[in-house]
C-alpha cells in the first residue's frame, strides 16, 4: 500500500481506505421507521429556511423556522429529545436532512431556487 500521510496525524498500519459507490436514490433508498418526514422550503420574505415535520398520516404537526441548517437541525433534535419524540431513528435520514438544509440555506443566501431532493 502507498503511504499515507494526513498533516501531523499517526496512521493505523491497518487503516484502510473505502473507495465509496455512487448513492442511487431509488435503490439505496429506505423509509425512516419513526414515519416522520419533512418539506422543506425558503421563505425569501422571511428570509429563512422553513422545516414542516409530517406524521404518517402526512400531516403537518411542528414547523421550524431558522436562518441557518445547523441552528435548524440542532433545535430540531432538541425539540424531538425534550418533548420524547421518535421523528428520526435512521442515521441516513438525519444526514438527509442536514444536507437538505444546508443546500436550502445556501439557495436563500444566493437568492437562488431550492427544491427539495
Amino acid at each position: 500500500m502507498e503511504k499515507y500521510t494526513w498533516q501531523k496525524q499517526t496512521i493505523s498500519p491497518a487503516l484502510k481506505i473505502i473507495n465509496c459507490p455512487a448513492y442511487d436514490a431509488i435503490k439505496n433508498f429506505h423509509r425512516d421507521p419513526a414515519g416522520a418526514y419533512v418539506l422543506i422550503r425558503c421563505d425569501r420574505k422571511g428570509p429563512f429556511i422553513e422545516v414542516a415535520v409530517c406524521d404518517q398520516k402526512h400531516t403537518i404537526t411542528t414547523v421550524f423556522r431558522g436562518h441557518k441548517a445547523q441552528d435548524l437541525y440542532y433545535t430540531m433534535f432538541q425539540y424531538e429529545k425534550k418533548h420524547h419524540l421518535s421523528w428520526f431513528k435512521r442515521p441516513d435520514h438525519m444526514a438527509y436532512l442536514g444536507k437538505e438544509l444546508k443546500k436550502a440555506e445556501l439557495a436563500l443566501k444566493d437568492n437562488e431556487d431550492y427544491i427539495q431532493e
